[in-house]
């Protein structure tokens, strides 16, 4: 009787088990591979400074003193824009202007590491620039003075921005659940390293479609007054795109609404009176603006509900005015739509591809996407 070894009688055993590994490996490589994003194509990119201030001190610059400030110069009050632009652009570059305690990070990477709106519309075949706002970021160098004092907010942050009522996340919140993901949002906000002004953030927004020519606005919240005038200053600006602005609602003089009452910790949200003539500038070109979901229908002690509720009343009288005056302004509350549990950052949620369909849908019923 012929006898077989062990090793002899398993190898085709060990054949059958590696090439069932080899497949698994084939597999989950593709599976790897078509997981990854494609690659982008960039035809350009870089940064620059625009806008702002300078002076001169009083006196002559001596080299053996070098650090008096006897006539030295002083630059500040600019703007900090990185711009990428992609392979056979659309006409219109997109100009992305953030909120109040926020940068250009807000439009970058979301929190939980998925493609913000920079790479989402990069891939969309738009040219992408990116602001931080005079005084804040990367365009911190500041012409009045300021004392930035470490204070412990984040939470008032959380609840402000409708991610919850601390430390509970509302029900169907789009934002992400894991403590990971929470510590980058808390560590993305940052400072005024000046007083916020609405004038200076216009003059160097203005600036850049001065530099860039025609394009489409992008603001959230704090930058949803100047997003308006920036469009009245400059006539390169062909759209303007508004996620939940909050303050500097603007309304020409003798149409100012009256002040709306609101348990919201910022108390009553006025308008702004401008004269007929530059409102009637609003009505020449799109405008939307976009709220989420977690604001109150109705006058509630709920802090962040109500503070939301009268920016969205707010919104709405301000673009029945535009339309009044002739314009296309629209207001859309997304839970409306059916798409539900936003926070104040739309565009950084879970479904945020969901939300720029949205404004996709926008740029090609205006013919802004060519």
């Amino acid at each position: 009787m012929k006898h077989t070894s062990p090793s002899a009688a398993l190898f085709p055993l060990r054949i059958g088990l590696g090439v069932i590994l080899w497949i698994t490996l084939l597999f989950s490589g593709e599976l790897i591979a078509q997981s990854r994003p494609k690659p982008l194509r960039i035809q350009e990119q870089g940064s620059f400074l625009v806008g702002g201030t300078s002076r001169r001190e009083p006196g002559s610059f001596d080299l053996a003193n070098a650090l008096k400030p006897q006539g030295q110069t002083f630059h500040g009050d600019h703007a900090y824009v990185f711009y990428q632009v992609p392979v056979k652009a659309r006409n219109y570059p997109l100009v992305f202007l953030h909120g109040a305690a926020e940068s250009k990070k807000t439009w970058e990477t979301t929190p939980d590491g998925r493609e913000g709106f920079q790479t989402l519309f990069l891939r969309r075949g738009f040219s992408v620039y990116l602001l931080d706002q005079p005084r804040r970021g990367e365009a911190g160098k500041s012409s009045v003075p300021i004392t930035i004092t470490p204070t412990a907010d984040e939470q008032f942050w959380f609840t402000q921005f409708r991610i919850g009522n601390y430390p509970d996340y509302f029900e169907g919140s789009q934002f992400p659940r894991d403590s990971a993901s929470l510590e980058q949002f808390f560590r993305q906000m940052t400072p005024n390293t000046g007083a916020f002004d609405a004038t200076v953030v216009t003059k160097a927004c203005a600036k850049v479609f001065d530099r860039i020519g025609e394009g489409i606005l992008i603001t959230h919240s704090q930058g949803g007054g100047p997003g308006w005038m920036t469009a009245i200053v400059s006539q390169k600006v062909k759209a303007v795109v508004a996620y939940e602005p909050f303050s500097g609602f603007v309304f020409p003089k003798g149409e100012l609404p009256p002040p709306l009452a609101s348990a919201g910790l910022f108390g009553e949200l006025k308008g702004v009176e401008i004269p007929l003539a530059d409102f009637k500038k609003l009505t020449q070109i799109p405008i939307i603006i976009y709220y989420g979901d977690n604001i109150a229908k109705q006058p509630t002690q709920v802090w962040n509900k109500d503070h939301w509720r009268v920016g969205l009343e707010m919104a709405k009288i301000f673009a029945a005015t535009i339309t009044k005056h002739g314009g296309n302004a629209t207001v859309v509350h997304l839970p409306e739509k059916g798409i539900r549990g936003n926070t104040h950052f739309p565009f950084s949620d879970l479904n945020n591809v969901e939300i720029a369909d949205e404004l996709s849908a926008f740029f090609r019923q205006h013919q802004l996407d060519k």
